[in-house]
């Protein structure tokens, strides 16, 4: 009986890959009461491993917390597989706001305490005493309402990339210390303002607003599905975003864009940056912002310690890493002390309530010509491989590749293998191949740049 993974993330992308179908990224979280945990953690191992679900979950004596994919095509296989526990039939899954079929790479199922860590002892106040659940336009009409206070539930690294207006933003790295944080510095206020919550998909919200209740706040509000339902709301029903710039994901993609304003800045030079990276140092594995040039300039790396240690022999870089504790490293994110610019720049209180206008809005787009999608990528030999739909391509083009995970890369076109032939030039229904100094995704699209 198989209850753990099998096969590498580099093992699982290329089965993803050849297979060709459309996967789905959603969340969803459940409180309720579950009497071994274990045992549900196994239960659900053996009914997701067959329909090639992959992601990161979460289940403990509370309930269930999950983010995941599959394929588009075993959605309501998988929808069964839930609805047989009373507490998830009918319970809402967060579509993603943007695709990427490589968003998880691993099942991976853990029993914890707590599928959400609050570090709360107190086990007095009813966990089910929650707040008001509020759609999409109705938040906005609160936001509107001199009387509300509206508090992001989040962590530092989630809300510096995209936040609600005027929203209190507190500095803090895990949200349990945002709890007695939030209560401290809003003690004078149960009484007469509206207290209004939002996370990413509600789970953090949903735990908070019944501990606020219990510590005496009378008016607490909280955004029903988070931030990811809100987005779906705005766009199904023509609403205005209130939310501004990128939601963070906790998955590969590191980040969904909801706005075209950027509210961030690169950590290392300071350019208007919202793109998130792991350190290339496999012994650092740092989070933080990093622009284009920088990843460039200090090749994917946080420091220049850690540029010096991935150009050593691998097996040095294992000596260096052995042994290394490095929890509080990657915990930390976005705050080590060798990102320069965030240091000089970071003077927020740990409550700060300062609205920072966003730094770029309404980027000037790429005049370009659609010519085809991703068809194959080769993860190790940085090529990459695109069905031509549509119109042609030459040699001495300017092309433009973009995707999710991938973001916006130019190159110039030197050369290509047009249906296994190097060729000059490349026609609608060919199949093109091309060197480039990244990989590509299946999501991502190719254009040619028109001058």
């Amino acid at each position: 009986m198989q209850l753990y993974n099998t096969l590498s993330s580099e093992e699982r992308a290329i089965m993803i890959d050849d297979a060709g179908k459309q996967r789905l990224t959603l969340s969803f979280y459940a409180y309720a009461q579950i009497s071994n945990p274990t045992q549900f953690r196994n239960d659900l191992f053996l009914a997701w491993n067959p329909l090639d679900v992959l992601g990161r979950i979460y289940v403990a004596y509370e309930g269930i917390n999950a983010q995941l994919s599959l394929p588009a095509d075993t959605f309501y296989a998988f929808k069964d597989s839930i609805e047989v526990y009373d507490f998830m039939k009918g319970i809402r899954l967060n579509i993603a706001v943007e695709q990427d079929d490589l968003s998880f790479l691993k099942l991976t199922i853990k029993v914890r305490d707590k599928i959400v860590a609050d570090g709360l002892v107190d086990d007095t106040f009813d966990v089910t005493n929650i707040g008001i659940h509020l759609k999409a336009k109705e938040f906005n009409d609160l936001l509107e309402d001199p009387n509300t206070i509206v508090v992001d539930m989040r962590n530092h690294y989630e809300s510096e990339i995209g936040h609600f207006t005027n929203a209190i933003k507190p500095d803090v790295d895990t949200f349990r210390e945002s709890l007695p944080i939030i209560e401290n510095q809003l003690s004078d206020h149960k009484q007469d303002k509206k207290l209004l919550m939002y996370c990413t998909g509600g789970i953090r919200c949903e735990k908070a607003s019944a501990y606020f209740k219990h510590k005496g706040f009378e008016n607490v509000y909280q955004l029903e599905g988070g931030i990811i339902e809100y987005t779906r709301q705005v766009k199904a029903e023509g609403l205005q975003s209130k939310f501004i710039g990128k939601n963070f994901v906790f998955d590969q993609r590191l980040g969904e864009r909801i706005t075209d304003d950027i509210v961030s800045q690169c950590h290392q030079c300071g350019a208007p940056c919202d793109v998130h990276a792991n350190c290339a140092n496999e012994g650092c594995h740092l989070l933080f912002i990093q622009c284009d040039s920088c990843k460039s300039n200090m090749e994917g790396c946080c420091s220049t310690e850690c540029v010096s240690i991935i150009h050593l022999p691998e097996d040095e870089q294992k000596v260096i890493r052995r042994g290394i504790k490095n929890g509080n490293k990657i915990f930390k994110k976005g705050k080590s002390d060798v990102l320069t610019y965030k240091n000089n720049s970071d003077n927020q209180t740990v409550f700060g309530t300062n609205e920072k206008k966003p730094i770029a809005a309404k980027t000037p787009k790429i005049k370009k010509l659609y010519i085809g999608k991703g068809e194959h990528y080769f993860p190790k030999s940085n090529i990459g491989q695109f069905l031509i739909e549509e119109n042609e391509i030459n040699i001495g083009d300017q092309l433009l590749i973009k995707g999710v995970t991938t973001g916006e890369q130019k190159i110039a076109l030197k050369e290509m293998l047009v249906n296994g032939t190097d060729s000059k030039k490349a026609l609608a229904g060919d199949t093109c191949t091309l060197k480039l100094p990244f990989r590509i995704r299946l999501s991502d699209k190719l254009y040619k740049i028109i001058e």
